[in-house]
Formats: structure tokens, sequence, C-alpha cells
């Protein structure tokens, strides 16, 4: 079985330590960073699928990690761990996109629950239902768009970028946001790449002319259809 990448930003080394091992026992792998300068790094060159955040950190706060990465992805869960307990720290919490808040001392079994609970409801959205654009069947998961009977296999860039494109249809959808999503950085030969993307898109989806991919000249592009 696949073990399960989460993030751990953990300022205490030896309580770092001590769930790092603890949840390393119950088919996790743990990235442990002991600042938000540091986390923030690893969250963009690891991808985790959970991330589990002290407040009080050095560098970068949990809360403010929280709220930039919350800027680029909407949907990774978040739990906060904190020796405070004051309400506006927890209403704060929320407020910043945080699915959880943990006080310090906390026992493994609840942590354990509370992040099998969050990882469990993101499966149920994970996003492996076909998606109708015009005439064509999307298929994220299986990184594929059908039209009457026939299958063209996309690329995982080619399909994430198509996927954001669907979920902002009508809308702009960034440069810098997609960049930095799917390419890391949204530096110059990072957009002219997507810029080629775009154009593969294009073609994959011209036997539906009522598709459009627009570029929105400064901003982005808008999927029309």
């Amino acid at each position: 079985m696949d073990k399960i990448k989460i993030l751990l930003a953990e300022d205490e080394p030896s309580l770092g330590q001590i769930i790092k091992e603890s949840l390393e026992t119950r088919n996790f792998e743990v990235l442990l960073c002991v600042n938000g300068e540091e986390a923030l790094e690893i969250y963009k060159n690891k991808h985790p699928l959970l991330l589990v955040l002290d407040v009080m950190m050095p560098k970068k706060d949990g809360f403010s990690l929280a709220k930039e990465i919350r800027k680029e992805n909407p949907d990774i869960p978040i739990i906060f761990l904190t020796a405070k307990s004051q309400t506006e720290d927890v209403v704060k919490g929320f407020n910043l996109g945080g699915n959880d808040y943990l006080k310090k001392p906390f026992s493994m079994e609840e942590l354990i629950v509370r992040m099998n609970s969050l990882l469990n409801r993101t499966k149920k959205n994970d996003n492996s239902t076909p998606i109708s654009i015009g005439k064509f069947t999307f298929n994220l998961k299986k990184q594929t768009l059908e039209i009457e009977g026939t299958t063209e296999n996309l690329t995982h860039r080619e399909a994430n970028l198509l996927y954001y494109l669907i979920k902002n249809k009508n809308q702009v959808l960034e440069r810098s946001f997609i960049l930095k999503k799917l390419w890391g950085d949204d530096d110059f030969f990072n957009a002219r790449s997507m810029d080629v993307f775009i154009t593969k898109l294009r073609k994959k989806l011209k036997l539906d002319p009522s598709i459009q991919i627009i570029n929105v000249r400064g901003f982005g592009y808008k999927l029309i259809y």
C-alpha cells in the first residue's frame, strides 16, 4: 500500500520527531519542517496530501503559511496545532482556511482520527467523476477526452490545465496562479511552455467548435462553451 504523504511543520524538534515517528508506523510518509519558510518550500516541491501546521513557528507562522497556500490550493486539508486556546485564535484559524484545530497536548490517536477523516472526505471529492465539456467527456483521473467513441489521451499537465480551465469556466484563469500551481514558478520560460500546452488543448478540442479557450491579454485564459 502506498504511503500517504503529509507535511508536518513543528518547531519543537522533540515533539516533531515523536509525531513523525508515530505517524510513520501508520502508513504515513512525513515531511518534517521546523519553520514556515521551509514548510512552504517543501509544500511546493513535494506535493503532500495534507498539512499539519504548528501555529507558532519562526520565519513564517502557521496562519500566514496557510493563508499563502490557500491562494494556490483551496482544497488541501489543513490541521492547526497550537498551545493557544483562545476563541479568537480558533476562529482566525478557520477563517484562514483551516479544516481542523488541535490544542497541545493532544493524543496521537486523536490526531490520526482527524487526519483520516479529512483524507477520506478528500477522497470522496477525488475528481474521478467524468465531466461533460461540450460534446466531450473529460476524465481527470484517467487523463482522457472522449468524443463520439474516440478517446484522446492527455498528458498529466494537459489534463490538470484543462481541469482548472473547466473549474473556472467562463472566468479568467490567471496565468500566475496556474503557472505556480502546475509549473512551480511563473517565470518567462514557464509562461511560454504554458502557451504551448494551451495550443495543444485547443487542437484536441477543435472537434467541438462551441468550445473556445480565449487569451485574455495580460491576465490569463478563459474557457467558454
